[in-house]
């Protein structure tokens, strides 16, 4: 099938869902876009027309989760650096690149694998399944080690804080 043809059929249905999904029409519009990017660089089985559907619901999914984790983990950076919004002025900029070394300088204070975990967590933006797989272990234990280097971070933060 023909990636005009699946676009033209099935781009108002894959943007509906995912605005479903977001509530955000430009948003909504950007992940659907990226679906149809992504399913042309695959490669569909031939003769399962009937799966295309699915098939491009299970991307634009995979899309919206992936962006919606990837905006959850850059507000836990924010939060950690006490920074709710990004920087509105040149005091605000300076004050947050601070708080940015801050964090890069504790990071790599870290012990192994507390450092390694959150930094492919949070920069590689892995999920804990593949991390798990990096290290050969468990989902749990990514889950686990990454919450334990986010807690120190946080603990060293306060400790300066308090200096």
């Amino acid at each position: 099938m023909d990636i005009e043809i699946i676009y033209n059929r099935y781009f108002k249905i894959i943007y509906r869902y995912l605005l479903s999904l977001c509530r955000d029409p430009h948003l909504a519009e950007e992940l659907a876009q990226e679906t149809f990017m992504k399913a042309l660089s695959r490669k569909f089985p031939e003769g399962e027309e009937d799966n295309v559907p699915a098939w491009l619901h299970t991307i634009a999914r995979n899309l919206y989760f992936r962006h919606y984790n990837k905006s959850r983990r850059r507000q836990e950076i924010l939060k950690i650096n006490n920074c709710e919004h990004p920087a509105d002025s040149p005091e605000t900029e300076i004050m947050q690149k601070q708080g940015q070394l801050r964090i890069h300088r504790l990071l790599h204070e870290l012990a192994e694998p507390y450092r390694e975990v959150f930094m492919l967590r949070n920069f590689g933006e892995l999920s804990f399944g593949e991390i798990g797989e990096i290290f050969q272990r468990t989902e749990a234990w990514a889950r686990t080690t990454y919450f334990r280097a986010r807690k120190k971070l946080m603990e060293e933060l306060q400790g300066e804080d308090n200096m």
